[in-house]
């Protein structure tokens, strides 16, 4: 958020994850930076902009660990710039992008074309992921150095483990780069065509269902080769009770891990598919309502790490077809933080605190970024946000370029104002 002259936000509640406060303060804003920030400040310059901040919060920009780009390659899904324009609209200053693309992210060309064709996007900062194997010639793996030295934040398949010894090499290879690499903890093999968490729902609902062993035991599994290799891994898509506890046994002994859940799974779970929604087919499925519990546990004992949004675009035609043959995403940049807020903050579930380090400090942590609290001097990325706003998500209130998500056409409470407010 910048503005070339002075703004002055009076008596406004400001979050901030890092130093663990939650304040009402004034703060006076210019230039991009923080210009002063007080309980009560006095002797405001004159043709400052004054804005009444009661009821309304101050925090630092979200960040996304992993979403997609429908560019280059899928521009009908989603562009650089529309789901810029929805991160802006959610809250999101950062987004770190899969590199599923086509052509993927797995070679320096690809790599240098994004950065290039993101230059002009000014309201969010791009990272970008790099694939660790050349996606077109199976198991050879990509110039990771190479990657790593033009500025990826890590490395990523995006897919479950099928091959550990290739595994075992990467990890290896990657230590000494000092990269992240993140892995989907998932064994494709024992999930055969499931497409939703196997369980009572599964059945009562006729669906394939994909076991929970299908990601507990991928779990155990690397909680072995990282105990060994010792080289820091972040395990995307958590999403059973299982792997909670696994991940958290892991943690106790100091075994390098981070791991991070996806907000939907937070809020939804396999009971919510008496739908048949096609955008609730997701991957890894939706769990069990107590899978769902233990994420919601996990997030507040430190367990789960982060909230990420995988955010995935579809066109009408791919989404409009019959829940099992649904590809699997949905949307999500501009509706995450008020829907969670009003489903587990003002329900007391979390504090307001908790929220805002799932959704924006400890995602940098998790790629190993050090992480500054807000003070006066300080150039941050922050965002205003009104809990008690009312809004209808509609085609033409989303950003993102198609509607796949199951909250299309109801009305909810919760939004990012920033540029309203500064602008008004």
């Amino acid at each position: 958020m910048t503005t070339s002259c002075l703004t002055l936000l009076r008596q406004i509640q400001v979050l901030d994850p890092v130093a663990n406060t939650s304040l009402i303060s004034d703060v006076l804003l210019g230039s991009g930076m923080i210009q002063a920030i007080d309980s009560q400040l006095e002797d405001i310059p004159p043709d400052t902009n004054i804005i009444e901040g009661k009821g309304l919060i101050l925090a630092p920009g979200l960040m996304d660990l992993y979403s997609y780009s429908g560019e280059p390659g899928y521009e009908d899904r989603e562009t650089l710039s529309s789901l810029a324009a929805s991160a802006v609209a959610g809250g999101f200053t950062r987004i770190a992008i899969l590199p599923q693309t086509q052509p993927p992210i797995d070679n320096l060309a690809t790599l240098t074309h994004l950065k290039q064709q993101t230059q002009g996007i000014l309201s969010v900062k791009f990272d970008f992921w790099a694939t660790f194997t050349h996606q077109a010639k199976g198991q050879q793996i990509s110039e990771l150095g190479e990657l790593a030295k033009s500025g990826v934040i890590g490395f990523t398949d995006n897919q479950g483990i099928e091959n550990l010894g290739l595994l075992r090499r990467v990890l290896e290879y990657l230590k000494p780069l000092k990269k992240p690499l993140a892995i989907v903890a998932e064994f494709p093999a024992l999930k055969g065509n499931g497409v939703m968490r196997e369980g009572y729902f599964s059945t009562d609902y006729g669906l394939a269902g994909n076991p929970a062993m299908t990601e507990a035991a991928a779990v155990a599994t690397l909680l072995e080769m990282v105990a060994v290799i010792q080289t820091p891994v972040h395990l995307m898509r958590v999403s059973t009770r299982r792997a909670v506890e696994l991940i958290a046994w892991g943690k106790a002994r100091g075994i390098p891990i981070t791991a991070s859940t996806t907000w939907m799974h937070l809020l939804l779970d396999s009971g919510n598919i008496a739908s048949y929604d096609p955008n609730l087919r997701l991957d890894p499925p939706l769990g069990n309502p107590e899978d769902r519990i233990a994420l919601i546990e996990g997030i507040s004992q430190g367990i789960i790490d982060a909230i990420a949004v995988d955010h995935r675009g579809y066109t009408y035609e791919e989404k409009t077809v019959p829940f099992a043959e649904s590809p699997p995403g949905a949307i999500g940049l501009q509706l995450v933080l008020p829907l969670l807020w009003q489903t587990l903050v003002e329900t007391k579930t979390w504090s307001a605190l908790q929220l805002w380090k799932a959704l924006s400090s400890n995602p940098r942590k998790c790629l190993g970024e050090i992480v500054n609290p807000i003070k006066a001097g300080h150039a941050l990325e922050l965002i205003i946000f009104d809990p008690k706003e009312t809004w209808t998500i509609t085609p033409s209130t989303l950003k993102s370029l198609n509607q796949n998500t199951p909250w299309l056409d109801q009305t909810i409470q919760g939004k990012v104002i920033t540029e309203s407010m500064i602008n008004s």
